[in-house]
């Protein structure tokens, strides 16, 4: 009798959000519909460290192959985990974009991609010991932190929604031309009919669907081109330091360390946005398991040619517009992503899609990001504190970098790394003035302050007692119901009164 009801409460005991499973198919499909979202993404560092680096095209393209590959294995590490690492949730890894600046630094001082490649792996070694102390700051993410990361994660990715929407390349005579922008509202455009009048099954692969239907009418428009899909090799296995052997510099390891810390920001912020989004507890062991995911897939990633590794923010947004939570989904996807990088015809397949439908699809998944955190920014309590400004500062200052890129060009370059991401900054103003604020002495209120509220309008009860139905003010007259001015007298005072 114990055994069958002990087993009844195993069965009927509620299971997390994110270890839903789906069938097969389904399962797939989603998982491919987020390789699609972040292909973008994951293969643009790559192409811009191998221009910088000067390689081949073959190079480049070898470079792109290992990224993918990288990058699948460690999103099947973050998403199905093993003991002390992985965050068990929906989240997409891939190559960083924070660290290309740095890493074009260090190729300019000299020592090619060995010298970078041996700087991501010291940098991760440490990275690595560091992640659980890192963890230990979840408790300064209260809701109003959270809330501004994850506004300024969506807000700071539109951007790059717009740069693809109007075609990418700055240089390319058609960019922003009324073609590009209005594929990209097309495929925006398809969203919005497959999410509002397509069944259930259809609506939640509206994304991959606007995807495949505007690359076709692209393609019918001579807009993609497709004439490089079977140039090159069909099948190729990453080979182990390919760009030769690492080699490891101090001064490059110390900046590639700042880049470990801006990646454990963002990836802590894209960790509490895609729980917030699941509705699914994240702790502070969560965020450690992930971050040491994040460190040790780095560490690895030189070996096969490939550089820091992050949890990819857009994704966030797919999983808040699918409503899919499952982390089998995205690990379907990371599975996606090791066959794209042993198979690069496929590759070449996926990166034909026109960036103006990328640009598209970015503008809504990166606008439900930054509804996301506008609905947890509702649900902070902004009476008698000052949550108020630390939300209006914290966003404010996360924006600066983006309306205007150049304002911290005179700064180190360490600054610039942390600063000039709208998402590390924004990150770093909320917890530092959560901090002042929320924690320091007491808990700061609003009293005095010039953020504080305008207190709430009151009126007279004897005055509620004197009005009819179907009075009105106009202009400042008080009407009746047949628009007859009331006549108004001034109440007397105390001195009338005592008189």
């Amino acid at each position: 009798m114990s055994r069958s009801r002990s087993r009844t409460a195993t069965t009927d005991a509620p299971r997390r959000p994110e270890d839903q499973r789906l069938k097969a198919w389904p399962t797939l499909a989603y998982g491919v519909q987020h390789v699609l979202t972040m292909y973008g993404g994951i293969i643009a560092p790559p192409l811009v460290i191998g221009q910088a680096a000067g390689l081949s095209t073959a190079e480049v393209g070898l470079l792109i192959t290992c990224c993918l590959f990288i990058g699948g294995l460690a999103t099947i590490l973050q998403t199905i985990g093993l003991p002390f690492f992985g965050s068990q949730l929906p989240l997409v890894q891939g190559v960083s974009f924070s660290g290309v600046a740095t890493m074009m630094a260090i190729l300019d001082g000299g020592g090619g991609l060995p010298r970078v490649f041996g700087a991501v792996i010291a940098s991760s070694v440490i990275g690595l010991v560091l992640a659980p102390f890192f963890a230990m700051i979840v408790r300064f993410f209260p809701p109003v932190v959270t809330g501004v990361v994850i506004t300024a994660i969506g807000l700071s990715l539109l951007p790059v929604a717009g740069g693809w929407a109007m075609g990418a390349d700055a240089t390319a005579s058609d960019y922003g031309s009324l073609p590009n922008i209005g594929l990209a509202a097309l495929s925006l455009a398809l969203i919005v009919l497959l999410s509002k009048f397509g069944p259930p099954a259809i609506s939640r692969l509206s994304i991959l669907l606007s995807l495949a239907l505007s690359t076709v009418i692209a393609a019918l428009l001579g807009m993609a081109d497709f004439s490089d899909v079977l140039t090159g090799p069909i099948f190729a296995v990453p080979t182990p330091f390919a760009f030769g052997l690492p080699t490891f510099d101090i001064a490059a390891i110390i900046s590639m360390l700042i880049v470990i810390l801006v990646t454990f920001t963002e990836t802590t912020a894209d960790i509490l946005a895609v729980g917030e989004v699941v509705k699914t507890k994240v702790s502070q062991k969560r965020i450690a398991a992930g971050l040491r995911a994040d460190m040790i897939s780095s560490a690895v990633s030189p070996v096969f040619n490939s550089f820091t590794q992050s949890a990819f923010a857009q994704n966030v947004g797919l999983v808040a517009i699918t409503k899919v939570s499952s982390r089998f989904v995205v690990a379907a996807g990371g599975i996606v992503l090791v066959v794209l990088g042993v198979l690069p015809v496929l590759g070449r397949v996926v990166a034909a899609i026109p960036t103006p439908v990328l640009g598209g699809v970015g503008i809504a998944l990166f606008g439900t990001v930054a509804a996301s955190g506008i609905n947890t920014l509702s649900k902070v309590d902004y009476k008698n504190n000052l949550n108020l400004i630390i939300v209006g500062i914290s966003l404010s200052f996360g924006m600066l970098p983006l309306v205007q890129p150049g304002i911290y060009a005179d700064f180190p370059s360490w600054f610039q790394v942390i600063f000039q991401s709208g998402i590390s900054s924004a990150t770093v103003m909320a917890v530092l003035l959560n901090v002042v604020f929320n924690h320091i002495g007491r808990r700061s209120t609003s009293e005095g302050s010039v953020f504080a509220s305008a207190p709430a309008r009151r009126v007279p009860e004897e005055l509620l007692e004197a009005l009819e139905d179907g009075d009105h003010v106009v202009d400042g007259r008080l009407l009746d119901t047949q628009g007859i001015e009331v006549q108004t007298v001034r109440a007397p005072d105390d001195e009338d009164e005592r008189s």
